[in-house]
């Protein structure tokens, strides 16, 4: 169910609830996940009952090199309330038999997303206790604020926090390797998991730390164990947080690799969360009127994030991607500009411009030290539509007049061949693309070194891209009062040649590739839809409609 917010520091963000009766329903509930970025890379992610099912959630995932180098440093948090009738675990956890203990979830009255930030909400007898979630933004950091919303005398809370240091791909397991150095303070911690490695400081505001240093083995991640993966993992816990509480009364514990972010007073971090929120739907026009919408606008922000010094970027998807040339630029419309975020889309634009090489933009944007991967055909000829789409929202000329020049050179780096076998073929204008164990399209699938759908040739999607880049160009350079003539001409030739040779008369649609290894591929995919659909179309008009019957027809029902 979506609501609007009421009685919350933001009034205007929506709301997601979950009630007892959803969440009582074990396997169903399991199913519901939650997300939180900090616009570094960094994010916090688990489902709504606690018990994590993928290696990639935890309470702090920190991009230590960002948006790059994530790493779980906080996976769980073991909460226990002690009541005057008894002692009652909230925290709910799945071992490597299927037993799932403690079965804290039987508490969870209610859940929230309160613009993109949980709240859980605990009932034991009349007490109740309220947990909200957010991270810095802009720094690793992660806020768990506790309130006790109603119960007689004081109840103690006590928190067990559960730590790794290990790439977000892998799982930990126990050994003698990890050294877990703990520094332990009254009210805090400093944690080491080995020398040299990243320190996580640990506190809980006004409670006591008491050290205990004890292992836990062989959680259960199901997600990963019916992917065939790697599901059980060891964790460790440097001792427990205690305080009591009165009705009314809050703490918040904090987990942060920046040991300042210790004496920040918590509360102005979650209002200020709630208001920035609040912002953006505000310069996005999205009104509580409309929080479907509303929850598109803050779920487009959580893909933007900063790239160490080189400026923005976007993040591919959650949980493991990274910043990819490719759904970057073809994203790029509806996480800037549909969100009034046009000023961050010319930035992402730059950035990904820093990286351009003998024509190409790359595939996958590189880690701190490594090498951006260029074994993509199509991500730089998306950029073209991407800064039309730009120019279309702004009106702002000037970015093409800064980075006219480079948009020549890929044209002149198509034409004369660059990377991978992707150049221009003279005798038809088409753009052939090709290496032996490399994938170049969206289509990239790879198992070892077999490349499952290599489509070696001139895919269909390429050559509309290609021509809508020639188009695209030509105009520019028109605008600019620079002769547009040879561009003009290579489109019309791929034009020309693309309505000749893709479309497939017997079965009505275009092929998927042609000059492939075994001739031309009548497989019928969307790619060909791009044909039809971009600034500049390649496909001749009087194809449209018959084609597009058939499309619906063949991928929506004989497909599935």
């Amino acid at each position: 169910m979506i609501e609007n917010v009421i009685g919350y520091p933001a009034s205007r963000l929506p709301i997601l609830r979950l009630e007892r009766t959803a969440l009582q329903d074990f396997e169903s509930a399991l199913g519901y996940e939650w997300l939180v970025t900090n616009g570094l890379g960094s994010y916090a992610s688990g489902t709504v009952l606690g018990v994590d099912t993928r290696r990639y959630h935890g309470l702090l995932i920190a991009a230590l090199q960002p948006p790059a180098g994530r790493t779980l440093l906080l996976a769980r948090m073991h909460e226990t309330i002690e009541v005057a009738d008894g002692v009652y675990p909230l925290h709910a956890a799945e071992y490597h038999d299927g037993t799932i203990h403690p079965n804290g979830y039987f508490f969870l009255e209610g859940f929230s997303l309160i613009g993109t930030l949980p709240t859980w909400r605990y009932r034991v007898g009349d007490t109740v206790l309220e947990k909200t979630l957010w991270l810095a933004r802009g720094r690793n950091s992660v806020f768990v604020r506790y309130k006790l919303l109603s119960g007689q005398g004081q109840t103690a809370l006590r928190l067990a926090p559960f730590v790794a240091h290990r790439d977000y791909h892998s799982q930990t397991h126990g050994d003698a390797a990890w050294q877990f150095d703990i520094q332990a303070q009254p009210e805090s911690c400093r944690i080491e998991a080995y020398t040299r490695a990243t320190p996580l400081w640990l506190a809980l505001q006004r409670g006591r730390f008491e050290e205990t240093g004890i292992w836990y083995w062989r959680f259960l991640h199901r997600r990963e164990r019916e992917s065939g993966l790697d599901s059980l993992e060891d964790l460790f816990t440097p001792g427990t947080f205690h305080i009591e509480l009165a009705q009314g009364e809050e703490a918040t514990f904090i987990a942060t690799t920046d040991r300042g972010d210790l004496e920040i007073e918590p509360a102005p971090g979650i209002s200020g969360e709630y208001a920035r929120q609040a912002a953006l739907l505000d310069q996005a026009g999205a009104t509580p009127d409309d929080p479907v919408r509303q929850r598109l606008v803050l779920a487009a922000d959580q893909f933007l994030v900063q790239r160490g010094t080189a400026g923005r970027s976007v993040i591919a998807g959650y949980h493991w991607f990274a910043d990819w040339g490719r759904d970057t630029m073809i994203s790029l419309p509806g996480l800037c500009l549909a969100t009034g975020r046009a000023e961050e889309a010319r930035k992402v634009l730059s950035t990904f411009m820093t990286f351009l090489d003998q024509g190409l933009l790359p595939n996958r944007l590189p880690d701190e030290e490594d090498v951006p991967e260029y074994n993509t055909v199509d991500a730089t000829l998306w950029l073209f539509e991407a800064i039309a789409r730009y120019e279309g929202a702004t009106g702002d000329p000037t970015f093409v007049d800064e980075i006219l020049p480079s948009l020549q050179s890929i044209v002149d780096w198509h034409e004369r061949g660059t990377r991978h076998g992707i150049a221009v073929d003279h005798g038809d204008g088409l753009l052939r693309a090709g290496a032996p164990g490399l994938q170049l399209t969206w289509m990239d699938a790879k198992v070892g070194d077999w490349v499952v759908t290599p489509r070696c040739g001139k895919p269909v999607e390429v050559q509309a891209l290609w021509y809508n880049a020639l188009c695209l160009l030509a105009g520019w350079r028109k605008e600019r009062g620079k002769d547009p003539t040879p561009f003009l001409a290579e489109a019309e030739k791929c034009r020309v040649s693309f309505n000749q040779r893709f479309w497939n008369p017997t079965r009505g649609y275009c092929y998927d590739v042609v000059d492939g290894p075994d001739g031309n591929d009548p497989s019928l995919r969307p790619n060909q839809l791009l044909a039809a659909s971009l600034s500049y179309p390649v496909l001749m008009k009087l194809r449209l409609k018959p084609p597009s019957e058939r499309w619906y027809y063949t991928m929506v029902f004989k497909k599935g």
